[in-house]
Order: structure tokens, then sequence, then C-alpha cells
């Protein structure tokens, strides 16, 4: 049973994690001659599908100078096989990200999909493991599809209907043939319940209509008669409920008037309760009991100091695992369901968690770590013995372990007063004089900035000498639901001040370059790039936006159904005149003359969260005003870039960009 949770942040908007820059790509146009690109010198070719617009033509050497920073990559944890020790994870050997077997701790990776897009999901059938059921999408427009891929004969069959639907969050049955799943293909925009025999897909059928798109599965009952569910209506309210399956009635389990989150549920062992983690009456998510008849709450394990991000219930209900982000830093702890003891789990590499999933066996717990100075890998942990394995060792390209930057912790007072912290990263000793400055704001904007592998961007660091910073503005997870709500609705811009002050920091600062700095970010922080180049164009030196919101009105209009009222109870409700009139204002679209900078702008054609429409308006009202402004569009490729010879380009541009606009002329 998985019952893996990461933030609710990640559940609702189901992210694409980003390394470094995540940035976006571009369709090809002809490019503009570049005063750096001597007639001899061959220049990099886009591929085919990517609009180029208003970048200069990129020196071939470039291309050649950065490829040791464009290699590495990460393997994901995705299943174990129902009957060995065996792991199916994710990682890229070509171009995008497929699945491999792994048969012992630093065993080989065998590939055994071969797909033009990359894989998205997978697990194993229970019964025998010779079927896996995985979800892709296409270009990148999360309308993912469920297919079973035969291990016999390699057959890949469509499982759902194919259409313009997400599918997927599957659970299986103790009988080991069911597997419920969420779909929205009913109206695109409310994800209801289904049950399917894989082997037989002619008995799909829907359980229950539900109303939003915030539902997932979060466990079945241990007499396989009813499932549990978590409604999420946004990052700080949800609920759980239970489906009885023969009848299709949804029972309530938890009703509060304030708002409430609940990350993760689960069954006990005797399905009279369930472990839960929640923040009701606390700051963090914390791991606790409910008793179903009574309705009682019981905290477990109030000693942990920030949030449950991850819990997994061993499939014989005795051992909990936990993950827990104390600082930005994942603890892995072992919570034992009889004896109510918490311990902390030996071993682990310093890092982030991720993933997490428990083989039948109850024994062994596989997860993926990933640091400033290791991308991601998957090991494992045994309840037995206690050991911690390593089973995968991901290429970190031309990279040495050692020689890359791990950040310190800032903080700096904002100008109310509230401290806001952000990770550090400093160049190489080599680099003499104050250094230039890339800010960079992550997305959500319930997301948080954590001490992860930087990927491409170790290259601003160690080559170009520039300072980088991930500032968590109010808003940000990880530091309680108070800071959470600080910047919803009309409290829009005050995440905006948070970057100002921080940029009074830089100017305090003797090493940093206040007079060359850069923001950048993806999503929401795309949005934030933006109204910072509209705010603070006096003291930026150029901005990078991907896959950004230039305008919330007309971005909660046009967004994907399924998620448009998620959004609006973090953004506002545009339909409301007074929220629509605030948009009007803080709009960058609206205040595009402000920005008095080179701005580059990224993004995906087929983007479901941020229409593909946010960029172009914002492109267009910047050179309507005379900005300098690059345009990267990729026909291929949704919310971010997820195949590699489109993020290559990416980060060549990105790399032309800062050399010109921050730093004034290439590096040697």
């Amino acid at each position: 049973m998985h019952v893996q949770r990461t933030t609710i942040a990640d559940r609702l908007a189901r992210r694409i994690a980003q390394l470094g820059l995540a940035l976006c790509g571009a369709a090809f146009l002809l490019p503009v001659a570049s005063p750096r690109l001597i007639a001899e010198e061959p220049a990099v070719s886009p591929p085919s599908n990517l609009v180029v617009d208003g970048i200069p033509a990129i020196p071939k050497s470039l291309e050649q100078r950065v490829q040791a920073y464009t290699e590495s990559r990460g393997a994901a944890v995705l299943d174990w096989h129902p009957e060995r020790r065996e792991l199916l994870i994710s990682t890229r050997f070509a171009n995008t990200n497929q699945l491999h077997w792994v048969k012992q701790p630093g065993g080989a990776r065998k590939q055994i999909t071969f797909f033009a897009e990359p894989v998205g999901s997978a697990t194993f059938e229970p019964e025998d493991g010779r079927g896996i059921i995985l979800g892709r999408d296409v270009g990148g427009n999360e309308f993912s599809q469920l297919y079973r891929l035969d291990l016999d004969t390699g057959d890949v069959a469509l499982l759902s209907d194919g259409g313009r639907s997400q599918n997927g969050g599957i659970e299986w049955a103790h009988d080991r043939q069911r597997m419920a799943y969420m779909s929205t293909r009913r109206n695109g925009a409310d994800r209801d319940l289904w049950l399917m025999d894989s082997r037989d897909p002619t008995s799909d059928r829907i359980v229950v209509e539900l109303n939003g798109g915030g539902w997932e599965i979060a466990d079945w009952s241990p007499d396989d008669s009813k499932l549990l569910l978590i409604e999420s209506l946004s990052i700080n309210k949800s609920n759980i409920w239970l489906v009885d399956l023969e009848t299709g009635k949804l029972r309530r389990i938890t009703e509060h008037p304030e708002n409430v989150a609940y990350g993760s549920a689960a069954f006990t062992a005797d399905g009279k309760g369930l472990f839960v983690s929640t923040d009701l009456a606390r700051e963090f998510l914390t791991l606790c009991h409910i008793d179903l008849e009574s309705g009682e709450l019981k905290v477990l394990a109030d000693q942990l100091s920030g949030n449950v991000e991850g819990m997994d219930l061993s499939p014989d209900r005795r051992i909990l695992m936990l993950s827990v982000n104390e600082l930005g830093i994942s603890r892995l702890y072992r919570f034992d369901a009889t004896t109510e003891q918490l311990q902390p789990v030996i071993g682990v590499p310093t890092g982030i968690i991720g993933g997490g999933v428990w083989h039948s066996n109850s024994e062994d717990f596989a997860f993926s770590v990933t640091s400033a100075r290791s991308t991601s890998d998957v090991y494992s942990w045994n309840a037995v013995s206690g050991d911690v394995e390593r089973w995968t060792e991901s290429e970190l390209g031309g990279l040495v372990a050692e020689s890359l930057s791990e950040p310190e912790l800032i903080r700096w007072p904002s100008f109310d007063g509230l401290e806001i912290s952000g990770f550090y990263y400093r160049p190489p000793a080599k680099f003499s004089g104050p250094r230039p400055v890339i800010i960079n704001i992550h997305g959500g904007p319930e997301s948080q900035a954590r001490p992860t592998f930087l990927g491409r961007s170790n290259y601003f660091l160690n080559e170009l000498g520039c300072a980088l910073i991930y500032p968590n503005v109010r808003g940000s997870n990880g530091f309680g639901k108070s800071f959470l709500l600080m910047d919803n609705g009309v409290k829009r811009e005050d995440s905006v001040r948070d970057i100002g002050a921080l940029l009074d920091w830089i100017a305090k600062q003797p090493e940093l370059d206040s007079q060359r700095v850069m923001v950048t970010g993806g999503s929401y922080g795309g949005y934030m790039t933006l109204a910072c180049a509209v705010h603070y164009s006096d003291r930026l030196r150029c901005a990078l936006d991907v896959v950004g919101i230039s305008d919330f009105r007309t971005f909660l209009q046009y967004t994907e159904s399924y998620r448009r009222d998620l959004r609006r109870v973090e953004y506002g409700d545009e339909r409301d005149p007074e929220i629509s009139a605030f948009f009007d204002r803080v709009a960058p679209l609206n205040n595009a003359d402000k920005i008095k900078i080179p701005l580059f702008v990224v993004q995906g054609g087929n983007d479901p969260r941020v229409p593909l429409s946010e960029a172009e308006q914002i492109v267009d009202r910047v050179k309507a005003n005379g900005g300098p402004v690059w345009y990267l569009m990729a026909r291929d490729e949704g919310h971010g870039f997820r195949k590699k010879a489109n993020a290559d380009f990416q980060f060549y541009a990105t790399v032309e960009f800062i050399e010109r606009h921050l730093l004034n002329g290439p590096q040697p």
C-alpha cells in the first residue's frame, strides 16, 4: 500500500520539480546575428519544434564549454516488484525520462520503455508483476493517460479514454486485482473516483462523481469495502471522506469551521481508525490518530519540528515511515504503530527525501535523496536490520561533487519587520571583487526553496562567478500555516516587497555587487520576476521569466478548469469586482511600461497551468513599449521543459542572456 504524500502544495499544483533554473523552450524563427559570432564560427541550431524570437545566434563554442553541466541525470523510485527484491525506477539515458529496472543495490539499470514522451508514473500489477501500469501525456499537456505494458510480450494497451482528461493516482486493492484511480474524463473539471481490473479494461467504471479538482485516493480499507479520499480545497484546507464501494455513498470524516489541512491518511490495522498528518490546532503537519467511531483526534508525534511531508504505512500496517521537513532538510523517522514509539532512521544521506514505497514484504522501504552535491538517487532501508542501501549512483556529467557549492541559510527583515529567509550559494574563491547576483524565486506560490541539486545552475556559480540566492518569500511552504496565508488575495504584492528587502540586504554585503542583480523564477516565480521588473527596474540589471503569470485575471480565465477554483482560493476570484480591479492594478501586463531592463520570456506551448497567452501578451506589450525582449517557446512542452534537447538550447540561451545583460560580455 502506497500512501506517500509530499506537500499539499505539490498535490494541488502537481508541479514539475525544478533543478536549478527551470526554464522553457522555443520554436524556430531566423536567429538574429550575434556580435560575438564571427562569420566562420557556426551557431547552435535550435530543435525544429522551438520558436526563437529576438534571441541572437548562439556560438557553437558556448555549447561546447557548458557541456559538462548538461549531462547530469537523476533517478526516482517508482515501485518494488511484488515478488522479488527489485526496483522500478525513472531516469533518463536519452532525451526523456523512461522506466528502468534495477535488480539489486548498485545494479545495472535496464531500460524497459522507449517512448518519445517521458513516462510520468508507473506501478507493477501486484498479483504477479507481469504487467506495469504507466501514465504519460503528450507534449507536456498533463492530460496523462493510463497504459498497460505487458512485460511478456512488450505490448502497450491504452486503458483510459485517451482524450483531454487527467488519469492517475492509482491505489491497488488488497485482492491485488482492482485498481482505484482518479479521472477528470466526465467533464474536464471534476476529479471522479473510478475502478478497473487492469487486465480487463471493459471492467472500468465510475464509483462516485465528485465536485472539484482537488481529490485524491489515500487508502483502501483492510477489508477492501471502502476507500479513503482526501479533498483539497486549498493548501490550508482539506477534508477526509470515506466511500462505501457497494453503495457509492460518501461519509465525511472531518469538518472544521477554520482552515485545517490533512496531508496524508491511512487506515489502522483494525480498520477502526486512521493515521493522518494534520495541522489542526498547530502550525505544522503532525502525525495523529482519528477514531472513526468517536471522531476523537490524538496527537502521536508532537515532538517533531516541521511538516510531515511524507507518510508511508507498511503493508502489514505496523510501521509508518515519516519524512519530515526540518528547516528545508528532510529527516526520516520510523513510527511503530503498536508501541507508538518514534525513532530517527540512521544512515540516510543528508538532503531532501522524495518518493517512498514499501515492498510487499513489509521490511524494505525505498526512497530517493537529493542534495546540493548529489543529484537524485534511490536508497532503501530495511526494517529488520536497519541497513540503508544505495541502489543507483546517477552521473553528474563532468561535475565533481566536492567542487559544488553548498548553501548557507540567510535571513533579512522585510518592509514590515517580518523575517524572510533563503539559501545563499557563494561562487568559488577564485573569483575576486563584488560578485553579480542571480535571485531565483520558486513557484507555487506554496513551494519552498530548499538546498537541492542545482544541476546546470552550477555553471553560473563555478564558471561565471555569480552568487545565487533562493528566497522563501511570505506564502512559502515549510514555515507554518500562518506564513502560508500572508500573501493571499490583495496581500499579493507584499511578497514582491520581500524581494525589495532582499535587494537592500544585498546592497549591504561587501562581497556582492548590488549594481549587477538579475531576477528569475518559474510559474508563480515567473510572476514574481515580472513584478520585480516592474517595481525594481532601477535596481535590477535584467529578468528571466519562465512560464510566468503576467495577469492573474487572464490566468484564472484560461488555466485548465480542473485547477481554476483551487487557484482562486490562493490568488482571489477574478469574478469579484474588487479582486478584478486589484488584479488590473498589479498585473505586470498593465505595468509593462515600467519594465526598463532586458527581459527573457520562456514558455511551453501546451502548458495547461499557465497558458501560452500569458507569455505572448507580456512579450507583445513590452515590445510595443520598445523594451528588449528575448522569447523562447517550445511547441512540444508544457509547464517546463522535460526533453533534454529543448532544455539544452534553453540553457545555452540563458547563458548568453546572462553574459550579455548581467555580466556585460562573455566570460573567459
